[in-house]
């Protein structure tokens, strides 16, 4: 259990520091730590992450940033295809899970390491006339057309498969497609994604349950942890400079892709 609660409070600390992205360290933290395979594991990390994301989200309702119509349609689709992604994940080898796994670290460092470099990430003043999903200048909703339903649809079921498979919250799918299909700041892109990553997360959790794949004597430390990592993280993230947390987080992922890499090989 003293093991459980380490390794949840050094999740919820990395995802008050960065993000809810940061919760994608959970699956390996709990390959490493626990001996667990990523198909033990990523129902565990999810189940952390997608309270977390619940949390935030919740926060972010009631302040009225969150993009629900969009998020409710990201998530249906990812609530669909997150069953197929958890039914997948039982029958493939888990090294081909671990390299696949170990990928998308390397392209999550990729991509926060660049973030550090270039603030500027709000899609404000860019050509909106590309975009997919454009709000009405009046009422500040999105103008619904085939095309931006299209974009967000395929963009969740993405995530959801993602989520199933490998046990993550699908943020670095939801992230990247927001910001390019829509003309939403920074603060309405996260707010949204963390609401879809938590309705999608605890779709495949639970689907995971009903499958007889879930270790609860491993997940309730293990979110225990996390969420007292995760108020210890609040109190000192203010304190620190966000360039650095975020090329750190970048290393970090960089480190442990290299890890699971080598241990699939193994």
């Amino acid at each position: 259990m003293i093991v459980e609660l380490g390794l949840g409070l050094a999740v919820g600390a990395i995802m008050a520091l960065t993000g809810a992205g940061g919760g994608i360290l959970a699956v390996p933290l709990l390959v490493f730590g626990l001996q667990l395979n990523v198909v033990q594991a990523g129902p565990v990390g999810l189940l952390a992450v997608g309270l977390a994301a619940a949390l935030g989200a919740a926060v972010d309702l009631k302040a009225g940033i969150v993009r629900y119509r969009a998020a409710l349609l990201m998530s249906v689709t990812g609530m669909f295809l997150s069953p197929f992604g958890v039914w997948l994940a039982h029958r493939l080898d888990n090294r081909w899970l671990s390299i696949l796994f170990s990928i998308i670290l390397f392209f999550i460092a990729y991509r926060t390491f660049r973030q550090a470099k270039d603030h500027s990430t709000d899609n404000e003043g860019g050509n909106i006339q590309k975009l997919a999903c454009v709000r009405d200048a009046n009422s500040g909703q999105f103008v619904w057309t085939t095309r931006c339903a299209r974009a967000l649809a395929i963009s969740g079921g993405i995530a959801g498969l993602f989520s199933g498979l490998l046990g993550v919250g699908g943020g670095f799918v939801i992230v990247p497609a927001l910001q390019r299909y829509t003309d939403l700041v920074t603060q309405c892109v996260v707010a949204t994604s963390l609401a879809v990553i938590a309705l999608v997360s605890l779709t495949s959790v639970l689907f995971s349950t009903a499958a007889g794949a879930f270790n609860w004597v491993v997940a309730i430390p293990f979110c225990v942890g996390a969420f007292a990592g995760m108020m210890v993280g609040k109190l000192i993230s203010s304190r620190l400079a966000k360039p650095q947390l975020q090329i750190s987080f970048a290393v970090l992922s960089t480190v442990v892709a290299v890890g699971m890499m080598i241990k699939s090989f193994a």
